[in-house]
């Protein structure tokens, strides 16, 4: 069910694609900041959730793309995201992404675990940009294809999958609704996400779990305030589901800024709370949250 979905954006993606790189060179047509940055999973968005803009500065007679990295360095843990992402005609994002979580503290000093990350976004209706004159967000629906490649650093007690750390799979696929509204006369951009998971952290210990094992519907929010052509300072808000007993998961919350220099680099920083993260180092995780972004 959850591939036949992300099938289905796929052929709706592949029939933009002609449109976009027909139109030749990226235009670079959009407004500075208006395809946000690279979200932890890749997509386009805040830090922590995927908002309704498209990636990149390709206008709707165009194409963009742009290549992340974001490092999170918490008390015990460490997280490393790289990615790419192309936004077609304003309207399809395509993006990939790789996670690498590492532990740094007894007992699970030793402990890696990888995650590749395949998303996909559609815009369905109204323009966060020009639709100043009107109520309507701009609405899109997107979903993120996640596979876990296992455990490491765990050998002697045996654990090399997430399954026997008790997820009840390896992959699984989140699927999201997101609307976002700019207000250019306040400065304000207004995001509201509810994404259908049953990701553990992300998927990175796994999807499903002892406590439970369906889709829950989770909301994600931001707000950002333009402080001027080149910066953006805001907040976000993320619940996640407790499926596991192994861990104790607790909401992602962040305070950030953005700087956009020009429209081919943005550098955004953070203080992100990540709450528990497994019974094995119970303390509310916390830490510094660097990304930067290269595109057109």
């Amino acid at each position: 069910m959850q591939m036949a979905r992300l099938g289905g954006l796929f052929l709706v993606a592949n029939l933009a694609v002609g449109g976009a790189y027909g139109q030749g060179r990226p235009d670079m047509g959009k407004l500075s900041a208006t395809g946000g940055v690279s979200q932890l999973e890749g997509a386009g968005g805040g830090g922590l959730t995927p908002w309704a803009l498209i990636t990149g500065y390709g206008s709707r007679d165009s194409w963009g793309a742009n290549a992340h990295y974001t490092g999170v360095r918490t008390q015990d843990y460490t997280l490393d995201t790289a990615g790419i992402a192309v936004g077609l005609a304003d309207r399809v994002e395509l993006s990939l992404a790789r996670q690498h979580f590492k532990g740094s503290l007894a007992p699970l000093d030793r402990l890696s675990i990888k995650q590749d990350i395949l998303g996909v976004k559609v815009k369905l209706a109204g323009d966060a940009v020009y639709g100043q004159d009107v109520f309507l967000p701009q609405i899109a629906v997107g979903a993120l294809h996640k596979r876990n490649k296992g455990v490491g650093g765990l050998g002697a007690l045996g654990v090399t999958n997430v399954t026997q750390l008790g997820a009840k799979d390896d992959s699984g696929t989140d699927v999201y609704v997101a609307a976002t509204k700019i207000l250019l006369q306040q400065s304000l951009l207004l995001n509201a996400t509810v994404r259908a998971t049953k990701a553990n952290q992300m998927g990175l210990l796994g999807f499903g779990g002892d406590k439970g094992d369906s889709y829950k519907a989770m909301l994600e929010v931001s707000a950002a305030y333009m402080v001027d052509r080149q910066m953006v300072a805001g907040v976000e808000y993320r619940r996640k589901p407790h499926n596991l007993g192994a861990d104790n998961e607790k909401a992602y919350y962040d305070v950030f800024v953005a700087w956009f220099p020009s429209k081919h680099v943005s550098v955004t920083a953070a203080y992100a709370v990540l709450g528990d993260i497994t019974v094995f180092n119970p303390k509310r995780q916390r830490g510094a949250y660097l990304s930067v972004q290269t595109g057109f």
